[in-house]
């Protein structure tokens, strides 16, 4: 892994765990589904329109629309989805840390489901993961956090894992701008839907609903995904997901120093074990993938 990739990997990792923090700003200004269905709406059409400029289309192959259409509810209606609206109620950086499990619930997933062998590492990682959480739950939950957006952070997670257990193995092919693009234009569909149907248009504007709109859009929304498949294509998708443990650290670190939220010594010492736990995980998956 050379010294580029290193940097994208980084970057990568702060603008995902970053997008908690400016989605908190953005549902305490604006009702939660119906600012994503938007921010979906804006990012899927930029999307599409610069991967029609590069010259990609619309005819996807089968494997290209099971994926556009099992991310576009899996991730972008129900992970980002339950997301938003939990932050109505929970810190950003509770929602980052539920969130960074997600490759402990893959790995998990792979083993209970598909009965993959793990490196002693790797079940280390998955332990160590568990008991991150639970001193970190265990103290947020006797300070009374708001548990309804603690369980729907949790079934976000568990989305996104299911969505990435199911299309394991796929290949992206070509025209994956566009793919990127139609998952949004999905989850926009969807989540137009559940707005029409749950939220009233009650808005409050301000600048910095504006900012924070802008800012996940462009950055988490479309950079950050053109980056991280960027960042497969150079060095793999195996290697590449070992910059996921970093996201626990910038995701509190972001919410901390940008919407000053509080940190207990209890909360510092779970992140510090949950990202120990991703990265023996991710570890354990790269010594598998260059020993086969």
């Amino acid at each position: 892994m050379d010294l580029r990739a290193i940097f994208m990997g980084l970057a990568f990792a702060l603008m995902w765990s970053s997008a908690f923090t400016s989605a908190r700003m953005i549902v305490a200004d604006a009702p939660p589904l119906t600012a994503l269905a938007l921010r979906f709406l804006v990012s899927g059409l930029i999307g599409v329109a610069i991967a029609a400029a590069l010259g990609q289309t619309a005819r996807l192959t089968r494997g290209q629309w099971r994926a556009t259409i099992i991310f576009g509810i899996c991730q972008n209606t129900l992970y980002l989805g339950l997301n938003f609206v939990a932050m109505q109620w929970v810190e950003a950086s509770l929602a980052a840390i539920v969130a960074s499990t997600m490759p402990l619930l893959v790995a998990l997933g792979g083993w209970l489901i598909y009965r993959e062998k793990l490196r002693p590492l790797g079940y280390a990682g998955l332990i160590a993961g568990v008991i991150g959480v639970a001193i970190i739950m265990g103290h947020r939950i006797s300070d009374g956090v708001d548990l309804t957006g603690l369980l729907l952070c949790g079934i976000g997670a568990l989305a996104l894992a299911f969505a990435t257990l199911v299309m394991r193995g796929t290949g992206g092919g070509g025209n994956l701008l566009m793919v990127v693009g139609l998952q949004m234009l999905v989850g926009a569909a969807l989540l137009a839907v559940a707005a029409f149907a749950l939220e009233s248009w009650d808005v409050n504007w301000t600048p910095r609903l504006g900012l924070a709109f802008a800012y996940t859009t462009l950055v988490p929304g479309l950079l950050a995904t053109w980056l991280w498949f960027t960042l497969v294509a150079r060095i793999g998708a195996v290697r590449a997901a070992a910059f996921h443990f970093l996201n626990p650290f910038f995701g509190v670190l972001v919410a901390s120093l940008l919407l000053g939220e509080s940190l207990t010594l209890w909360d510092v010492a779970g992140v510090v074990v949950i990202t120990i736990g991703i990265l023996a995980v991710q570890l354990a998956r790269v010594q598998r993938a260059s020993a086969g």
